[in-house]
């Protein structure tokens, strides 16, 4: 077997390199070559494509669940909590006194005390006392000085308790005023006496009230009270008044509905010869406002009985409507009312305290406004203030007016026009006014106002010693409530005043034809005041009136004591 194999290997060899050698001679052939040879080769087509996002599998789960609620019983521990503390009481300091005291130019002395508990819900109680006088003289037309003193003072004693809805509140006051009638018409000079000018008056009452606190105004609020007052000035003769005064109101269905009744009496001392006299008002109204507009719907019934031995009524509207235009800027109102002044002798003296003493000064008339129509705008200024423009309309009967008066050389009497008389008339007046207030800055303030009249009356040419104009504007300096400063410019237009020869004395006063009119010029007066507050108790203050551009008559032949400089300070305990 192995001989075998070794003879086919070989015979299988022989087979092959034979024709090996027949083709490699066939091979041997020559090439001729025209080019250098360039290796290149051939573009191959690419195929691209994107892979598809579409998954044609679907798979829908399938599943289930139960659940097992077991309760949950958190564990907790109580603790203690640890008590608030008290914070120090949020409103101001109250001090139980404070007492002010100043001296100024003519002896001008002036003294105010103030005495109060604390805060209290269980009532307050107080004393009140002021006053102020002049010892000063000033010149006279024909430069004779004259004494030009006066005084005032004033003292109230208070107390008030509180209840769980209400209050009660008891007061006594006394007043008294002392003038002395220096002016008089030079044209005839006289010496006179202090003590034969001097007018005094003297008033003393009591007063009582009861008032609600109403927490809802949904309940009843009231306001009740009684007073009593004694008159006597510087003539024979007093007077007793007794006064009640009381008002009610409670929501009703949306709206407020209340009234008021207004009663006093007066009894005047039989060497008057005057009999009492009373004036009742009753005055019913219906109101409502919301944030977009408000009315108030009434009237005032009055019955008087003053000079006249017959009563008289009295139908008064007290109408009222506004709305806003632009909310807090702008807001419209308008007013249809009237009223029925008491010109008691106090509210006269008030006014003019040289009115010639006696029985004259309580046989004056009452006045009244038959019609007053006002209409305007007011709202916030946009300046840290407000402003108020209206224009109004008047219909006045027995509008009181004063006649200065002297007495003929030949009837012996010593006056040469001291004293005053009203002169009543019936008026239409015409009112422009407007007020303005507001901030220049955080330090300085600003208010002004200004009115401008036109008067028709029915006796008389003018409106005796009515300006036709006037104005006022205040400028306030504040520095941290530490130093306080103002300065005021007053302004009042021309006026007309009245003299008139007295031949005799009728009820209520009176002139003959026999008189004279005297014109004042504007008067443009500045006053000027500035405080130190040292510390919260203790401050320094001086005040400055009356620095004006021209001499000053208040009343006929009454000058002015001119410049005046105050200064002195505030104490509280």
């Amino acid at each position: 077997m192995i001989i075998k194999k070794s003879i086919f290997v070989l015979i299988l060899s022989l087979i092959i390199c034979v024709p090996l050698r027949a083709q490699e001679q066939d091979l041997k052939r020559e090439v001729t070559l025209y080019n250098p040879y360039k290796p290149s080769l051939s573009d191959a087509r690419k195929l691209s494509f994107l892979p598809d996002i579409n998954d044609t599998a679907s798979v829908n789960p399938v599943f289930s669940y139960d659940v097992n609620s077991e309760a949950f019983n958190p564990t907790h521990s109580i603790s203690p909590i640890k008590s608030a503390s008290l914070l120090s009481d949020p409103l101001p300091k109250l001090y139980k006194s404070y007492v002010r005291l100043g001296l100024g130019n003519n002896s001008t002395p002036l003294g105010e005390l103030s005495i109060s508990n604390h805060r209290s819900k269980k009532g307050a109680a107080g004393i009140y006392a002021k006053h102020y006088s002049s010892n000063g003289k000033v010149p006279l037309e024909n430069k004779q000085k004259v004494y030009a003193g006066f005084m005032d003072n004033d003292a109230t004693v208070y107390g008030r308790k509180f209840f769980d809805k209400s209050y009660v509140d008891l007061t006594a006051d006394f007043m008294q005023k002392v003038r002395y009638a220096y002016g008089y018409n030079t044209e005839t000079p006289y010496e006179f006496l202090k003590k034969n000018i001097r007018l005094s008056y003297i008033d003393a009452g009591a007063s009582l009230s009861f008032v609600s606190l109403n927490l809802d105004s949904a309940d009843l609020s009231y306001d009740l009270g009684v007073s009593y007052d004694y008159f006597r000035n510087a003539g024979d003769g007093n007077m007793n008044h007794v006064g009640f005064n009381g008002k009610m109101a409670a929501l009703y269905k949306g709206f407020y509905l209340g009234g008021g009744l207004d009663i006093d009496h007066y009894t005047l001392s039989k060497s008057l010869g005057i009999d009492p006299k009373y004036i009742l008002t009753f005055s019913p109204f219906v109101k409502k406002s919301t944030d977009q507009w408000n009315f108030h719907l009434g009237a005032g019934l009055s019955l008087e009985k003053n000079l006249d031995s017959k009563v008289k009524a009295y139908i008064h509207p007290d109408l009222e409507f506004g709305f806003s235009v632009v909310p807090q800027y702008v807001r419209f109102f308008a007013e249809l009312g009237g009223r029925l002044e008491n010109n008691e002798p106090m509210n006269i003296i008030r006014e003019n305290p040289f009115l010639l003493p006696g029985r004259p000064i309580y046989c004056i008339p009452n006045t009244n406004h038959a019609i007053v129509i006002s209409a305007g705008l007011k709202g916030n200024s946009g300046i840290g203030g407000n402003y108020v423009l209206s224009a109004s309309y008047s219909i006045v009967n027995k509008m009181i007016f004063y006649s200065n008066i002297f007495y003929p050389p030949t009837s012996g009497m010593d006056q040469r026009g001291n004293y005053f008389t009203i002169q009543p008339d019936d008026a239409e007046v015409f009112n422009v006014h407007g007020e303005l207030s507001g901030k220049f800055s955080k330090r300085m303030s600003f208010n002004s106002s200004v009115d401008y009249y036109k008067y028709t009356l029915s006796a008389n040419q003018y409106a005796w010693n009515k300006p036709d104009w006037k104005g006022r504007m205040g400028l306030f300096y504040n520095l941290r409530d530490k130093i306080i400063a103002g300065a005021e410019v007053t302004a009042l237009g021309s006026r007309k005043l009245l003299v008139g020869q007295l031949a005799m004395i009728p009820v209520g006063g009176g002139v003959t034809s026999d008189s004279r009119v005297i014109e004042q010029p504007v008067h443009v007066n500045l006053g000027l005041s500035a405080e130190y507050r040292y510390t919260r108790i203790l401050s320094f203050w001086v005040k400055v009136d009356n620095v004006s551009w021209n001499r000053y008559y208040e009343w006929a032949f009454y000058p002015s004591q001119m410049f005046n400089i105050m200064a002195g300070f505030s104490y509280s305990l």
